[in-house]
């Protein structure tokens, strides 16, 4: 279809995937958007990451014109998409949500109701912001392995097996460490972004945020050093470019293509 509109007029379940929640309103709110051409009965699903706090706005516009709008943050990544088994951590209207699982049904193997608008998307930002954490400490964790001149199987080993087990230690470095930074993923812009919305849901919430710091500093050091448009498991080249100039597989020190 060539248009918004057509999409809109010709569809009685649009999602959505969009960067932000910037995209979002202006692909709702805008000239020739969703409010424009929406009509009762219909459903939008934003699948995007975005600020509940404008998620639960848009949803009360919609209301007003009889649409549910439904918030649904996805986990998984590239691969679980792939193979349909994402988890998706959903939003708004209890009996809305129970009408369209036929949508979830393809791309998913959980889809968990979270509650009211708003609380998929602020469900996302927090396991966001723990993927952030664990990522940015595991990369600093294994640069300072390297260059204690430690294994950094056995190293893995040891963690996977003790206190220090997370996603990062099991599913990233035992590929980063054999050179595969697992492209395609979330980049270190998008994790900077994912951080910040986390940061302003928690202050809504008054909830003081105290180890936001580590990861906004990693993944800006990144950007900063050329790797914001790489996948963010990158974090490790720039923690290691700032650390003597450490990879953790002996090979050049490439930087992306238009870094630093």
């Amino acid at each position: 279809m060539a248009s918004l509109r057509e999409v809109v007029e010709a569809a009685d379940v649009v999602l959505l995937s969009l960067p932000d929640s910037k995209v979002v309103e202006a692909v709702i709110e805008g000239e020739d958007g969703i409010l424009k051409h929406c009509r009762p009965g219909q459903t939008v699903i934003d699948l995007s990451t975005a600020a509940a706090s404008s998620t639960i706005r848009l949803h009360a516009l919609l209301r007003e014109r009889g649409v549910q709008y439904i918030d649904a943050g996805i986990s998984g990544g590239a691969a679980a998409a792939e193979k349909g088994a994402l988890t998706l951590m959903v939003g708004g209207d209890a009996d809305a949500i129970e009408a369209i699982g036929w949508v979830f049904d393809p791309i998913s193997s959980k889809a968990l109701n979270m509650g009211e608008s708003g609380a998929g998307h602020t469900t996302k930002l927090l396991n966001n912001f723990l993927n952030a954490v664990s990522l940015a400490a595991t990369a600093e964790v294994m640069v300072a392995g390297k260059k204690a001149g430690l294994d950094l199987h056995q190293l893995l080993d040891v963690l996977n097996s003790s206190s220090g087990v997370n996603f990062a230690t099991q599913n990233r470095f035992p590929r980063v460490v054999v050179g595969d930074y697992l492209e395609g993923g979330l980049t270190s812009k998008l994790m900077t972004k994912d951080v910040v919305l986390y940061i302003d849901r928690v202050r809504e919430l008054g909830v003081a945020s105290l180890n936001a710091s580590g990861p906004l500093a990693s993944f800006g050091l990144a950007t900063a050093l050329g790797y914001g448009d790489a996948i963010s498991n990158r974090v490790v080249d720039a923690i290691g470019d700032v650390s003597g100039g450490i990879r953790l597989k002996d090979a050049p020190h490439d930087t992306p293509q238009g870094g630093k």
